[in-house]
């Protein structure tokens, strides 16, 4: 920085001077001032650019493992329709088997086989239609074909596929087509093996939505602490940018009342004349 005596007073050399620190002050205390108003420590690339690059990089992450929560949720909602289907064709099934125990009675007629075989046929009928409504986002989950594929991590190749192989038709599943059942082959109804299928898939549900729960919780985590981190490189720290505001501002002050004087000194001169 230039000195002079001040004599010279064509060029104030010495209010030049503290022109400039008042601008650098100036300067300062904006770039301050914007951090407080926004809660960032980087607003433009040219504040930190490695930290800008990191911390852009972090909310990529984030927001794609978000993304797969919201995944996750989803096959969550698909296991929860699926299971509610099966759910309602094992008790269904549960209320064959009662009907079919039911008709081993001796002291029966045959309308009231007649009648026992007409409930089971309507029964079997229900399983049917529930398989044909239980949809999600109007795909058919129980046709024994549904299966989609779920990215649940930020990595593409962090999927998980969701599937129901099992065949739920009535008679698929109890050896006889629905109608067709008779007072006379109504031992013949495999209900105990249907039951089993539908179960097996409802205890496989089980163990899938579980594990999307760990998925779920390790992905909540993870979001939690790359916030975190991010925060560290890119928000302000509140109280210490207030505390160089307040700083700057008293060295504004204080820049200004020596630009001030440095304006007037050359008025000393004149006593020379």
């Amino acid at each position: 920085m230039s000195v002079t005596s001040g004599a010279r007073i064509n060029t104030n050399i010495g209010a030049l001077n503290a022109l400039n620190a008042l601008n650098n002050v100036n300067r300062q205390l904006g770039v301050h001032q914007l951090r407080l108003a926004t809660g960032k420590r980087i607003n433009f690339g040219a504040d930190d650019p490695s930290g800008f690059v990191i911390s852009k990089k972090m909310e990529g992450s984030i927001r794609a493992m978000e993304s797969a929560l919201t995944n996750i949720g989803d096959a969550q909602s698909v296991y929860g329709v699926a299971e509610g289907g099966y759910q309602t064709i094992a008790d269904i099934l549960v209320q064959v088997k009662e009907k079919q125990t039911r008709a081993v009675n001796g002291a029966m007629g045959g309308d009231e086989l007649d009648a026992i075989a007409a409930e089971i046929n309507q029964l079997m009928h229900e399983i049917d239609d529930i398989r044909g409504q239980t949809k999600f986002n109007n795909q058919a989950l129980l046709n024994g074909s549904y299966t989609a594929t779920f990215q649940v991590g930020e990595e593409s190749s962090a999927t998980f596929n969701v599937s129901f192989a099992a065949t739920v038709t009535s008679g698929g599943l109890l050896s006889v087509a629905a109608g067709s059942v008779t007072s006379a082959n109504i031992g013949t109804l495999t209900v105990d093996p249907a039951l089993k299928t539908v179960n097996t898939e409802i205890g496989k549900i089980g163990a899938a939505v579980n594990r999307l729960a760990v998925k779920e919780e390790n992905l909540t985590t993870a979001i939690t602490n790359t916030e975190a981190a991010k925060s560290r490189i890119l928000d302000a720290d509140i109280a210490k940018e207030q505390i160089s505001s307040i700083k700057l501002q008293i060295l504004q002050q204080t820049a200004t009342a020596q630009l001030a004087q440095a304006n007037m000194s050359p008025q000393v001169f004149l006593s020379l004349f």
